[in-house]
């Protein structure tokens, strides 16, 4: 069942969040090019994607639990930049994407600098729970 979960967690993170940070990192280019058709897509994307990317935390926690490894450092410590990933994505890079959306001209070109930065931040957080994941500080695997 361990097997199982890892995979479908794994499988998850790939189907689910490698869309986002993809659509996310293009957003600023496509809208302040005022490509709106395909700014709106990609947006829809990111919003379509952050819901089904549930999945991934859900599965991971139940990983977790099964590999008995929840209170683990390694894993607290990606459980809150999990966090703060989706905080930046909810918070910060979807309700960015609709303003920039309805705004056009400079109101459009200010904020694609700050949304590029945030979607790096996001993209970032994202790069160092990968490597977590992977490395597992203190696993027996000598990753």
């Amino acid at each position: 069942m361990t097997k199982l979960l890892l995979s479908l967690h794994v499988l998850a993170a790939i189907v689910f969040i490698g869309p986002i940070t993809v659509a996310a990192s293009l957003f600023p280019r496509y809208a302040k090019e005022s490509a709106g058709g395909v700014a709106a897509f990609l947006h829809r994307i990111c919003s379509g994607y952050a819901f089904a990317g549930l999945a991934v935390p859900i599965l991971g926690f139940a990983t977790g639990a099964a590999l008995g490894v929840l209170g683990d450092p390694w894993l607290i410590a990606s459980v809150i930049l999990t966090g703060a990933a989706a905080a930046v994505l909810a918070f910060a890079i979807l309700p960015g994407q609709q303003r920039m959306l309805a705004a056009d001209g400079p109101a459009a070109a200010a904020t694609a600098g700050r949304l590029a930065m945030l979607t790096g931040v996001f993209n970032l957080l994202w790069a160092v729970v990968v490597v977590l994941m992977i490395v597992r500080p203190g696993s027996t695997t000598s990753a």
